[in-house]
């Protein structure tokens, strides 16, 4: 038996967390002095309301290593444990959970997305299938590492106000942004975010995201997306609805960002991975 252990930030639905028997280990969220364990004490929609009157942007920590050894030990005693955590660059999670399994017995293995969001949420889905194909530990590791190379993920920031909050642009630039109507497409360069474009407007800010999907590679027929937004299903569905007419995928699941991605997101903020 394989068991599949995940954090709180992979933001999949909860049916595909029951389908696959997948552990969640929560990360904490500090919003004004006051911790949520996400995804528990906490809800999506509720975390929104939350950043959008905080006073500072809301602060994430790990899973201390302990919390993950408790989890590892009781899995162990009948199988491995394959454990899938947010990119190493985004989070100290991976390093708390590979601490974890040094004092450990058992086939415990630690994987780094080097994701977040459901781009760390597929990689789940896809060891979720391999598990019930019969595949062993180390072929389905193997297998994800390939994954990780072909993987992308965009987010579309409708907002800088989490990024001057977080001290990452000065609040003139910011405004001045809000100003123009400049919206910010990221991507992630080994499990680390990077600016990829500035857009000016709404409608152009997510055709020129849809182009840009498009530029990665013409056959997507055995591609699955994922989209998860900040209370923003509008823009959510539109480009669900464009990636199926001008692509055709395999499947597009959309889901609402937790609050560790939505952290980094902002409001109306998207990640689309793929």
């Amino acid at each position: 038996m394989i068991h599949l252990v995940t954090d709180s930030t992979s933001d999949l639905p909860k049916e595909i967390i029951e389908k696959y028997h997948i552990i969640v280990v929560p990360l904490t969220i500090s919003i004004d002095k006051k911790d949520y364990l996400e995804g528990i004490d906490i809800s999506p929609e509720e975390f929104y309301i939350k950043m959008r009157t905080a006073k500072e942007l809301p602060k994430t920590s790990m899973p201390s290593p302990g919390v993950f050894g408790e989890t590892f030990k009781k899995l162990a005693i009948d199988g491995s444990v394959l454990c899938l955590t947010i990119s190493s660059g985004l989070s100290g999670t991976y390093q708390s959970a590979s601490l974890a399994v040094k004092d450990l017995e058992g086939d415990i293995r630690v994987i780094d997305t080097l994701a977040g969001s459901l781009g760390h949420g597929l990689q789940l889905i896809e060891a979720g299938e391999l598990i019930e194909e019969g595949k062993t530990i180390d072929e389905i590791v193997d297998h994800l590492e390939e994954m990780k190379k072909n993987s992308r993920i965009f987010i579309l920031l409708d907002t800088l106000e989490n990024i001057v909050k977080g001290g990452r642009l000065s609040k003139f630039k910011g405004s001045l942004a809000k100003v123009l109507d400049i919206k910010v497409i990221l991507h992630a360069v080994e499990g680390k975010v990077e600016i990829l474009e500035k857009v000016h407007g709404r409608k152009k800010f997510l055709n020129r995201t849809l182009e840009i999907i498009g530029d990665e590679k013409k056959d997507f027929s055995n591609t699955a997306f994922g989209i998860t937004h900040v209370n923003n299903i509008e823009d959510a569905e539109y480009l669900k609805n464009m990636i199926i007419d001008k692509y055709k995928p395999r499947d597009v699941i959309i889901n609402a960002m937790g609050a560790t991605m939505a952290t980094y997101a902002g409001d109306k903020g998207i990640i689309i991975s793929f």
